[in-house]
């Protein structure tokens, strides 16, 4: 029956932008909707794992290989993906790489993970931006999606859920957006010049992706078209008619790296058996792809889906904080020191709790311990401990302070005690949140943010934030 996806999982962030606020404080800029921002401790690393636990909850399957495709890597000169693979806790011979540099690389990692043999793990995540009243800055997003891609004998107990059909791909070498390395933000064309380039293209990939997968225009059920050229998006989408799904730019932005992952997972949670998809991504050229559900996905409960995340979005987030975040607007600190520069030794050694989260309980009493401990609170045994991963394990706050001294590029500080279902107490920091609404008895889950950044390393962990629903 060949391969196809077996899960798969999308990632929008809490916060939004209203786009009218850009006008209102510069007399400039911003347009009608919303946009999603990553929040100040957040990057594409840290969303692509929220995306990919998205995918893999509740599931018994292990990828053998993590690939991550993302236009604005945390690090250069690192892999990024490593994180992500220590995050979710797969083992030492699972892969983990980098495929990167523009917005089409999700496509090498799609048709990587599509392609290889075994059970993979396709992410794609970006963080965009622009110059402050630009059209990049209102009309950008973030966020991420994940794909797990395997053949009918490796799903573990997961049945596929699509299969690619067939596809085609055109390519031209041409000027559109373009962004140096250091560069904070794109530059563009003449947005008349990009469509009369992407049009003849587009159209060409669709026509011999139609002719690969077997199949006509009047067997396409749905017609997805997304691509950071919003003119040349617009001017292909006419073919498409009723059958074209909105690309949700109006409502979180474009996510250019992960856009088309992104839409294709919100076409996922509400499609039945048997639909036909044809998706069009227009970047440096255009490539469309031919999917088919199978009867799977009427047995498949996403864990969050799209709509969902959509719908929880805060949009109370004022314009003055998004410059702050994004690094335009340098405020005042807190007046604490500067944290220090994590170490690369100790984090190595204590990478199951930094990045993993794990914790240890002792196998004669069941006591939980959080960091992981050698002896047991209960009883005092020694060295008898087994590993537990609580990074999915809902919590409850037992008490919290808020501290406005902290260092943080978003204070005050919300600091909370939690007690986990079925055992376990850790103090941890909440994101996500206004403050003036936390309380004692409120349910949280855990997620991977990044704590701070100091001379160039970024210090990863675990945070808690309001329990969804």
């Amino acid at each position: 029956m060949g391969r196809g996806i077996i899960a798969y999982g999308a990632y929008v962030p809490y916060w939004r932008l209203d786009r009218s606020k850009i006008a209102a404080a510069m007399g400039a800029g911003g347009g009608r909707g919303h946009r999603a921002v990553a929040g100040f401790d957040e990057d594409t690393t840290t969303m692509g794992v929220e995306a990919a636990r998205n995918a893999l909850r509740g599931s018994a399957v292990v990828p053998d290989a993590v690939l991550f495709s993302t236009a604005n890597p945390a690090y250069m000169d690192k892999t990024n993906a490593t994180a992500i693979h220590a995050a979710l806790d797969l083992p030492q011979s699972s892969w983990a790489v980098d495929v990167g540099g523009a917005p089409r690389s999700s496509e090498a990692v799609w048709a990587l993970a599509s392609a290889s043999r075994g059970t993979n793990l396709a992410i794609a995540s970006d963080l965009r931006t622009g110059r402050p009243t630009s059209s990049d800055e209102a009309g950008g997003g973030d966020g991420a999606a994940a794909f797990v891609f395997a053949g009918d004998e490796e799903a573990a107990g997961s049945p596929v859920l699509c299969r690619w059909l067939g596809g085609a791909a055109a390519t031209a070498e041409f000027t559109d957006r373009y962004r140096q390395p250091g560069d904070a933000f794109s530059r563009i064309w003449e947005e008349r010049f990009g469509e009369q380039v992407y049009l003849p293209l587009a159209n060409d990939a669709v026509e011999r992706a139609l002719t690969d997968a077997g199949v006509g225009l009047d067997d396409i059920d749905k017609i997805a078209i997304v691509g950071l050229h919003a003119r040349a998006v617009r001017g292909l989408s006419r073919f498409a008619g009723d059958k074209l799904v909105p690309d949700l730019t109006g409502e979180i932005g474009n996510t250019g790296t992960a856009h088309a992952g992104v839409v294709l997972a919100s076409m996922l949670d509400e499609a039945g058996p048997g639909e036909t998809i044809l998706l069009v991504h227009l970047a440096d050229g255009a490539t469309a792809d031919v999917l088919r559900t199978t009867d799977a996905i009427s047995d498949h409960t996403p864990f969050a889906p799209v709509r969902s995340q959509i719908d929880r979005g805060n949009d109370a987030l004022d314009y003055n904080k998004f410059l702050t975040w994004r690094g335009f607007l340098d405020r005042e600190p807190p007046r604490r020191p500067d944290p220090d520069r994590p170490g690369a030794p100790p984090a190595f050694r204590a990478e199951d709790w930094k990045y993993a989260f794990v914790g240890s309980r002792d196998r004669a009493s069941g006591a939980i311990h959080l960091p992981p401990m050698r002896v047991s609170m209960e009883g005092g045994a020694v060295d008898d401990m087994e590993r537990i991963r609580m990074a999915d394990v809902l919590a409850t706050i037992a008490t919290f302070t808020v501290d406005r001294l902290a260092f943080s590029l978003s204070p005050p500080v919300v600091a909370v005690v939690i007690d986990y279902d079925g055992g376990g107490r850790f103090q941890a920091e909440m994101t996500d949140v206004d403050p003036g609404q936390v309380k004692i008895g409120d349910r949280v889950e855990m997620t991977f943010r990044r704590l701070y950044s100091a001379e160039g390393i970024h210090n990863y962990f675990w945070k808690a934030r309001p329990a969804a629903g």
